[in-house]
């Protein structure tokens, strides 16, 4: 019996323009400035769990050479390129239906490749006894985070039980709740925030998806002869767009009786914003959270700034505030203002 890792590195985004972009989104940067881009933070903390050689990347076509340099030892039939993105689903029947070919009692983790988690010891605890708990069963455990705060950006997990670092039944999973509702789970104790990692033995999830997802799961059984052949790129580029594009989360994971969670404290956050990059850096006596060469504030006060390839950065009477430039782009916007990120920093008509 195998572990296997397979990391979902498709994403662009969008939030943290200018820093992330469609040419390079923020798995692959070293967002907080530690010198590890975000992608190789999420192998340094699954090696306690799996072997290098396990260790899948599923991204797009276009990403293919930066997997490679920043993960040279990966390889090669084992970075899957999407020829289109189709959500998490299809993604995930890719990966471990091609395990399944080689390692038929493999079991799986599949984790985003863009989240940061400081508690890692922890966290390679919770992993190890997840994978336990799928070993030789029908079991799909999903990681819960204890939530700190009543927060309306993740989805939630409600677990039949509040206990914590155990393997519990899932009652449901539920959407990205108003501030009411989220404070009304965060007071119940059994609620936790869906971190998007799913461990699983590759039979079970290809038996649930073939239940649950039977048009998806029908063409991976069409795209399966050619995989580790050099038919599998045009196989690939002609069935994976006719998958449907669906997340995992409704394809199966809100259908099968068999969902479990293992949920804790793990000091995770998916730095899908400025305002959650901001609370990973170190802050100034002022609260401004800076990355850059020479970053030079007067008085400013709770900023984040983040200008790594910039030579000189000069920031005056700015509160709140988010600055960042990268590649000849430029940022300035009010922490407040962060949603509209993506709007802001759109291809003009």
């Amino acid at each position: 019996m195998s572990t296997h890792v397979v990391i979902m590195a498709g994403g662009v985004g969008s939030r943290l323009w200018p820093l992330s972009t469609p040419a390079m989104p923020k798995q692959f940067i070293d967002v907080l400035g530690v010198g590890r881009t975000m992608i190789q933070l999420t192998v340094d903390r699954f090696l306690p769990v799996c072997p290098k050689e396990n260790f899948w990347v599923v991204t797009g076509e276009r990403y293919a050479d930066i997997v490679k340099q920043q993960l040279p030892f990966i390889p090669e039939d084992q970075i899957l390129c999407e020829p289109v993105a189709r959500n998490t689903a299809p993604c995930i029947a890719y990966a471990c239906r091609k395990i399944a070919v080689k390692y038929p009692d493999a079991d799986v983790v599949v984790t985003p490749a863009d989240a940061l988690v400081l508690k890692t010891e922890k966290f390679a605890s919770v992993i190890k006894k997840a994978v336990e708990a799928v070993s030789g069963t029908s079991k799909i455990v999903t990681v819960g985070i204890k939530p700190t705060r009543p927060e309306t950006g993740y989805g939630y997990i409600c677990s039949e039980s509040v206990a914590e670092d155990e393997v519990v039944k899932v009652s449901q999973f539920k959407e990205k709740p108003d501030l009411a509702t989220a404070e009304k789970y965060l007071a119940a104790g059994n609620y936790f925030w869906n971190a998007g990692i799913f461990i699983w033995n590759v039979s079970t999830v290809n038996a649930a998806l073939k239940a649950y997802a039977p048009g998806i799961s029908s063409i991976m059984d069409e795209l399966c002869p050619s995989f580790y052949t050099e038919a599998e790129k045009a196989e690939l580029a002609r069935l994976f767009p006719q998958c449907e594009k669906i997340s995992i989360d409704y394809a199966v994971m809100e259908k099968s009786p068999d969902i479990f969670v293992i949920a804790g404290d793990l000091a995770w956050s998916d730095l899908g914003t400025w305002g959650s990059v901001k609370d990973h850096i170190p802050a100034d006596d002022n609260g401004n959270h800076v990355v850059g060469e020479d970053v030079r504030l007067f008085g400013c006060g709770g900023c984040v700034v983040n200008a790594p390839d910039a030579k000189t950065v000069v920031v005056d009477g700015l509160k709140d505030y988010i600055v960042s430039a990268k590649d000849g782009n430029i940022l300035v916007c009010r922490l407040s203002e962060e949603q509209h990120i993506r709007e802001y920093s759109a291809p003009k008509q």
